[in-house]
């Protein structure tokens, strides 16, 4: 017995330029924390991405609309490509708040969430080629990877969101950054969320 597969893999192609991306966004972020100075123009590029990613989304749903036949279900292509985009949406809005609150330096807490960010984009960048594959085996160790680095990411944000809660804290620097960081460890939550569509995909084809 054989399972027979469109042959048509444009939908794939179109899952890893979102996800490339994607991973090129964490590079600005991860930059912009390591260095404020680059925040305006790395946020400018970052919103240019985020246009790109926009519109291979629109593609994707366009030929989900028009395909007869599709190598997976169409309900996990239209989830896939809605989860892929959230995640540079999240991210974008991120840095969008930095430059509307005029941030000037940046704490370590976001070095390391940005850090985390980059690391689960680089694992949802080599899941990918491997969805047609429809192998446990090799999804799992990326969506444990994606898993433990939101655990991580959640464990940063709620130590910073408890350090500004100490005294002498401006008020309007705890609206800022509970903004901030709210946002950043929403981004990792999206990246958990498409590790976890994936994996759902995998589980019901393989």
């Amino acid at each position: 017995m054989f399972k027979l597969i469109p042959t048509d893999e444009k939908f794939f192609d179109m899952f890893q330029q979102s996800a490339e991306l994607f991973r090129k966004g964490t590079v600005l972020l991860r930059e912009v924390a390591e260095d404020c100075a680059l925040l305006r123009v790395n946020a400018a590029k970052l919103e240019r991405l985020e246009h790109d990613a926009d519109q291979v989304t629109h593609e994707v749903l366009v030929r989900l609309d028009r395909s007869f036949i599709t190598p997976i279900d169409r309900e996990d292509i239209h989830r896939l490509a809605l989860a892929l985009d959230d995640c540079m949406d999240t991210m974008e809005a991120a840095t969008d708040h930095m430059v509307l609150y005029g941030i000037k330096t940046i704490p370590e807490p976001v070095k390391a969430l940005a850090e985390y960010i980059e690391a689960q984009s680089k694992q949802i960048v080599a899941m990918m080629p491997l969805i047609k594959t429809l192998k446990w085996d090799l999804i799992r160790p990326h969506c444990i990877e994606i898993n433990r680095l939101e655990n991580e990411a959640d464990r940063v944000t709620r130590q910073a969101l408890a350090g500004l809660f100490t005294p002498g804290i401006d008020v309007l620097d705890v609206i800022r950054w509970r903004d901030i960081y709210d946002l950043l460890e929403g981004t990792t939550d999206k990246c958990e969320d498409v590790a976890g569509i994936i994996e759902g995909i995998v589980l019901k084809h393989g």
